[in-house]
């Protein structure tokens, strides 16, 4: 497996760079509220990460890093400390990224080598870590996330193929949870907010990333939240050879009548049971062309723990939505 590289940003600017643009005000905002997010995580950031997450406002990674570095430009609610920024007063919070970062690199061998199975699976199209293992931020016992795309009209026996993986994985200790499943028929997110886009922005595709570029495009309105947040960030190499005539007879017995009987078989199946389970209403959604699995909660608490920041910090314009 290649080595898993460091987020990727824009070099810095040259020093003969015109003069910003952006309004100082508006930066010092976007900075805090970039912090503040990631606090709710217990997650400081780099100064390349501040920019890439920046909230709400376009910069170069220049006019992020002028602000951070100078002590007398810096937001006061911001604090650094080993190269890292935080709120003030949560410098104890790298000690934490450090260690979940340290098990995170445990972990990502693992979850490469269950998203290439999963990515030669019939009818999947993309594979996309993430959650915690995305940021390179897990403890122990933490479930590794997938997206996935498939093909539409299949989305549901193609779930049933990876709950076979699942199993497997469960044998092997680990915990993988492909809770996001999509068709080719569904690429445009319908909930709209910061952490939607976070997960979005923050995703390493695993396989398939013309699906990833066209996913990306299609919900270009994330840029309305991390405007700076372009493309993936990080790449990891997985080299998953699927024969198109390999695949092509692999899934030839599933596109016929009796494997659309068959989907729609377990696609009514699944969703009567998975709605009886968890009952109606949360983030879970269930369709022929999606299958979201997110039965507890943690978008609307996220949203709801980082509006408290931004509270906190006299930060929560009612105009503006970030965490709502």
């Amino acid at each position: 497996m290649a080595a898993i590289p460091k987020t990727a940003y824009a070099a810095p600017q040259p020093a003969d760079a015109p003069a910003s643009t952006v309004d100082r005000d508006a930066l010092a905002r976007a900075t805090v509220r970039a912090v503040a997010y990631g606090d709710v995580f217990d997650y400081p950031l780099t100064a390349a990460e501040v920019h890439r997450y920046l909230v709400g406002v376009a910069a170069t990674p220049a006019e992020v890093n002028a602000l951070l570095r100078d002590p007398a430009n810096r937001p006061a609610a911001i604090a650094t400390y080993d190269g890292y920024f935080m709120l003030r007063g949560r410098e104890g919070i790298v000690a934490t990224r450090r260690r979940r970062a340290a098990l995170a690199a445990r972990v990502w061998p693992r979850a490469v080598r269950y998203g290439r199975a999963i990515a030669r699976l019939p009818f999947v199209r993309m594979v996309g870590i993430t959650g915690e293992l995305a940021m390179d931020s897990v403890d122990d016992g933490a479930d590794i996330d997938y997206l996935i795309v498939t093909e539409p009209g299949r989305l549901w026996l193609c779930r049933a193929l990876i709950i076979g993986i699942v199993r497997l994985a469960r044998h092997g200790g680990d915990i993988i949870c492909p809770n996001y499943l999509l068709s080719e028929h569904a690429l445009v997110l319908q909930e709209r907010n910061l952490y939607t886009a976070h997960e979005m922005t923050q995703m390493v595709p695993l396989s398939g990333l013309e699906i990833y570029a066209r996913l990306r495009r299609l919900n270009d309105w994330t840029a309305r939240f991390l405007p700076n947040a372009e493309g993936p960030p990080s790449l990891v190499t997985t080299d998953v050879p699927v024969h198109p005539v390999a695949r092509a007879l692999a899934e030839a017995p599933l596109r016929s009548p009796a494997g659309q009987r068959l989907e729609r078989w377990e696609r009514e199946r699944k969703i009567r049971r998975l709605s009886q389970v968890h009952g109606p209403g949360g983030e879970a959604a269930f369709s022929a062309d999606w299958c979201k699995g997110h039965f507890d909660g943690h978008g609307h608490r996220t949203l709801a723990a980082y509006a408290e920041r931004l509270r906190a910090l006299d930060l929560l314009d009612a105009d503006e939505g970030w965490g709502t």
